[in-house]
């Protein structure tokens, strides 16, 4: 599990431009969805060369979160990243310039839509009510890479929580563009795996000056349940 480090710099300007340190610290679970992001076997097998050290060890968090925002009433979706031989042509600019060819290879060997490296990593824990997405770019947004907008705005969701694998890559690029499509944003502090501390935490700095929240497993889960409670809590006079 990365050691987590918000800089004090980070934190002190983020507070003074916005008076608070979690913006989104009470959100709706019933308008938020969980977003898992490319939690695959392909980037977590070890056996596989495009793989994630220590990407496995977040699997238990998300399952947590999962747990506690389906028992608030919110969504869980699954996304799932495509790399083959179509956006190998329709993206060549990137397999071109950041892939050598044995990188390539690997991408789509792995990645490919029914390849097991596509398939969810087996300790993940789905349930019958999620949703499930395939994407064909880092970001889930932009424009061509899914239909996740469609899905989102259908259920009436205006908060995210993004989890997974590559912290800085596909979660980045996921998570900023979908602060500019105006979704309240949090990333999982502890949620989220990148290959090493540095860009992980340089990721989550960079997110939480200026473009999303962010927050820990124990703190998400946490307002879950008392929101969860809330509930029982009135009808027995409490």
């Amino acid at each position: 599990m990365h050691e987590i480090k918000l800089t004090d710099a980070v934190l002190e300007r983020a507070k003074r431009r916005r008076g608070n340190i979690h913006p989104f610290g009470d959100f709706d679970p019933t308008r938020t969805a969980l977003l898992v992001v490319d939690m695959q076997n392909g980037f977590i097998e070890p056996a596989i060369s495009i793989s994630v050290p220590g990407a496995h060890e977040i699997v238990p968090n998300i399952n947590r979160i999962a747990d506690g925002l389906r028992n608030a009433g919110g969504l869980v979706v699954w996304i799932q990243m495509v790399m083959g031989e179509a956006e190998e042509k329709n993206w060549n600019n990137w397999f071109d310039g950041f892939a050598a060819p044995e990188i390539r290879k690997a991408f789509i060997d792995a990645l490919t839509e029914g390849a097991p490296g596509f398939e969810l990593w087996p300790e993940c824990d789905p349930q019958g009510g999620d949703a499930w997405v395939v994407k064909n770019r880092f970001s889930a947004f932009i424009q061509g890479s899914s239909n996740i907008e469609e899905l989102l705005k259908s259920k009436g969701i205006d908060t995210l929580l993004i989890t997974g694998t590559v912290t800085n890559v596909c979660c980045e690029s996921t998570a900023r563009d979908a602060a500019m499509l105006n979704y309240k944003v949090i990333m999982v502090s502890d949620g989220n795996a990148a290959r090493n501390d540095e860009e992980h935490n340089a990721t989550l700095n960079n997110l939480f000056n200026i473009f999303t929240d962010v927050q820990s497993t124990d703190e998400i889960v946490a307002h879950l349940d008392s929101v969860s409670s809330a509930p029982a809590r009135r009808a027995a006079g409490g």
